[in-house]
């Protein structure tokens, strides 16, 4: 037993929550980001300002036409795969072996092609980590065995997570259609908890496809905890302050919540009031990419991906045009919201003492 557990920590295995729940879960998020997402905002921009070059195809693979942005948008699977074995610390030869388990791994999940992408990078890593330099033929059996139990993986178990992802996100999205008011709560206060915590709630959303309403009171959960933070520890932080966390991340946070956790209150209650907002009131929508869904205002990103759904939905019939409640409703629930109702609980909650002046300090 004392010499397997030498072997992993000599390969630099560590199977823990934080390893794979928190690093490799990041990774993969920014991984989507720099492929997907980018895609995505790409081609909203050659659309929106009608530039040729990124409206055109500029390749043709398999009779498929590629545009600029869906080139970036194609390679989301070996982009998350190889972000989550950087994660986890991979030596070169599995590192560039995850573009292969990557592709295999989000083509066989389907629709839910990220969480399929999760679990096999981090099997297929660490077991390319465990053969690599044991042998003189390295540079063979390293490759071999990464995209080899890559791929068999995601034969064996990519499309029943990609399905299982598929169900809980679809089921979530229909329980928020049919109940707005609670799920827009529910959604709303854990999507945003998780954007606060060291996980990725851009990827748990982008994992579970969520979209529509739900996707919706998940851009309010965010944009609640973000925006929230960012004007409450306005005191203490200034306009760094205020800009590293409006659209940056209330992650930095983190170190303050755990030293006193009721600063976390006001943005919390904010969002559980933004939320079913978003949902019953604004009918706020989030159908463009699912990873937007849990990105806030971070970049901007979440009211990209609104305003990307409203345009594809235009383009495709859904619904009529973009009108002036639409764009009151997502900066209403994005920004001034989550500003007023943070700063009137963050008052109440410094009135009783429970939030004094330097807790919030970066």
């Amino acid at each position: 037993m004392n010499s397997f557990q030498a072997f992993l920590k000599r390969k630099d295995i560590e199977i823990s929550l934080k390893r794979y729940g928190i690093d490799a879960l990041g990774a993969m998020a920014q991984g989507l980001f720099c492929s997907l997402l980018i895609g995505t905002i790409i081609n909203t921009i050659g659309t929106q300002f009608n530039i040729s070059f990124l409206t055109q195809p500029v390749a043709t693979i398999a009779g498929t036409d590629y545009t600029v942005g869906g080139l970036a948008s194609a390679m989301s699977g070996p982009a998350m795969a190889v972000a989550i074995g950087y994660a986890l610390k991979c030596p070169p030869m599995v590192l560039f072996s995850m573009t292969a388990v990557g592709f295999a791994s989000n083509a066989l999940g389907g629709a839910g092609g990220p969480l399929a992408v999760l679990f096999v990078a981090i099997l297929a890593s660490e077991c390319g980590k465990a053969v690599s330099k044991e042998t003189k033929v390295d540079l063979l059996v390293t490759p071999l065995v990464t995209i080899g139990v890559g791929i068999f993986l995601s034969w064996l178990i990519a499309p029943p997570l990609g399905r299982a992802a598929m169900a809980i996100g679809n089921l979530v999205m229909w329980a928020t259609e049919l109940r707005p008011f609670l799920m827009g709560i529910l959604v709303s206060v854990i999507i945003g908890i998780a954007l606060t915590l060291p996980i990725s709630s851009a990827a748990i959303c982008a994992a579970l496809g969520l979209t529509g309403l739900a996707g919706g009171a998940a851009v309010a959960g965010c944009c609640a905890q973000m925006i929230g933070f960012a004007v409450i520890s306005f005191r203490e932080n200034r306009w760094g302050g205020l800009v590293s966390q409006g659209i940056g991340t209330s992650m930095l946070q983190m170190g303050n919540i755990v030293r006193n956790p009721r600063i976390w209150i006001a943005p919390t209650l904010a969002s559980a009031i933004t939320g079913p907002i978003a949902t019953c009131i604004f009918h706020m929508e989030m159908n463009g990419a699912p990873i937007s869904s849990g990105m806030g205002t971070c970049g901007l990103v979440g009211q990209i991906g609104v305003y990307t759904g409203w345009v594809n939905d235009v383009a495709n019939g859904a619904r009529g045009p973009i009108t002036g409640f639409d764009w009151l409703g997502l900066v209403m629930i994005s920004f001034i919201l989550p500003a007023v109702l943070s700063l009137a609980f963050d008052y109440v909650l410094r009135q009783i003492g429970w939030v004094k002046d330097g807790d919030m300090k970066l």
